[in-house]
């Protein structure tokens, strides 16, 4: 056990660990956006269409706060653009909790939604910086078990705490964040590679080179496919289990075997994954992933929903530390914020886009077809990673290599020059 744990945990960055308490601690009161609607209609007596609005308000200025924090990230530093978000995520959410008016809940809302995202971009690229290439599949499989940790824990308190005064759910999430946002001012260091000897001066190219990576496009789009079908966990899936004569209750247990699954096992997907090339992981974790949710078309009970849970949250604990390693890989070091930001502005989108797309393929077509066709999308996903490895390993070299130029650069210039 001790050696497992060792293989699983040992030898990472001190400044990585920072990383993951904070995040550890920031999921653990992440209450407000998981209880958002009830508090709207219920406390606040908003109607559904306007909660809904308040909701797609929060989901826009997430998708603003993903952009603006990866240029932020790469201009400025990670660590400003982190405490900046932070501290302002913190003072928005108490702002919300005590916001009495439609309109101002509808504008602190959207306002939250640019902060509490924006951190990411910087976060991510941060992580990339001080974790060594050979750690970072180990490294991002530990935070998003912390992530799914967290969220859990951050669910059973939520219920209770709403029980009590929903006020409190604010002041907790407002609490936790200030306590990650002081251990990035106290424990964290600037990592933007603009700050170190290699650097070699700003950012070239900016967006206008993000948009234009072939490479990178390819693998995002790829990824918007997966994410597309990941998300009906929270829309039609509900629906299709409510169909089947199910109750809410029923869902919710049923989909906590995804959460229990992420905590009790993730820690062992690195050792799984080790040797294996990361195109070839993520279309079989796309293809797991769609085989769960295909599946869904013939689940009729609440065992076998229950199993296909289990199918697309293997692929998705798979795929998971494989997609973060591989934008590490493909952003060159300047601007990893960028890069970060575009990929979390995919799952943006396709959080917004999967219930709208899914309902109207299940309205319209019906359920069979809806399952059938993540499948489909996933099996498209697959073959798209295949085809594109070969490029990405190239790029991934090409990186490589270009980080190790800086590094001989950096440490020829900072050589003593030789005695006479």
């Amino acid at each position: 056990m001790r050696g497992w744990l060792r293989q699983a945990a040992g030898g990472l960055p001190r400044q990585f660990w920072f990383l993951w308490t904070g995040t550890l601690i920031n999921r653990l009161g992440s209450f407000v956006v998981l209880f958002l609607s009830i508090y709207l209609t219920g406390e606040r007596h908003l109607s559904q269409s306007q909660a809904g609005l308040v909701l797609g308000l929060y989901g826009v200025g997430g998708a603003v706060g993903t952009m603006t924090g990866g240029v932020l990230a790469d201009r400025w530093g990670r660590r400003p653009t982190m405490l900046t978000a932070q501290f302002g995520a913190a003072a928005l959410m108490l702002t919300l909790g005590f916001a009495d008016s439609y309109p101002r809940i509808l504008v602190v809302t959207a306002l939250l939604g640019v902060f509490t995202e924006g951190v990411r971009p910087a976060f991510s690229a941060m992580m990339v910086d001080v974790v060594p290439e050979r750690d970072r599949v180990r490294a991002y499989s530990l935070n998003y078990w912390a992530v799914n940790l967290g969220f859990a824990l951050a669910a059973i308190a939520a219920g209770l705490a709403a029980q009590a005064d929903f006020l409190l759910l604010f002041v907790v999430d407002a609490a936790t964040t200030v306590a990650t946002a002081t251990i990035t001012l106290i424990f964290l260091t600037e990592s933007r590679p603009a700050h170190r000897p290699i650097a070699g001066g700003a950012p070239r190219g900016g967006m206008l080179t993000v948009l234009t990576d072939r490479v990178f496009l390819a693998y995002w789009v790829v990824n918007l496919l997966v994410v597309l079908v990941i998300m009906q966990h929270m829309s039609t899936l509900p629906l299709a289990m409510l169909a089947d004569g199910f109750s809410a209750a029923t869902y919710g247990w049923v989909i906590a075997v995804n959460g229990i699954m992420i905590v009790s096992g993730q820690l062992f997907v690195p050792r799984l994954l080790d040797g294996h090339r990361a195109h070839r992981v993520l279309a079989i974790g796309a293809v797991i992933i769609g085989a769960g949710f295909g599946l869904v078309a013939v689940a009729h009970s609440a065992w076998m929903y229950a199993v296909t849970v289990v199918i697309w949250t293997l692929g998705e604990m798979i795929q998971s530390p494989s997609n973060a390693a591989t934008v590490a890989d493909l952003s060159p070091a300047a601007l990893r914020g960028r890069y970060q930001g575009l990929t979390s502005l995919s799952w943006s989108i396709g959080s917004a886009l999967a219930p709208i797309l899914g309902g109207l393929v299940l309205q319209g077509f019906g359920s069979a077809t809806l399952w059938v066709g993540c499948f489909g999308l996933c099996a498209l996903a697959a073959a798209g990673h295949l085809l594109a490895g070969p490029a990405r390993e190239r790029r991934a070299a090409l990186r490589r290599a270009e980080e190790d130029a800086l590094l001989n650069t950096a440490g020829t210039t900072a050589a003593p020059a030789p005695a006479s």
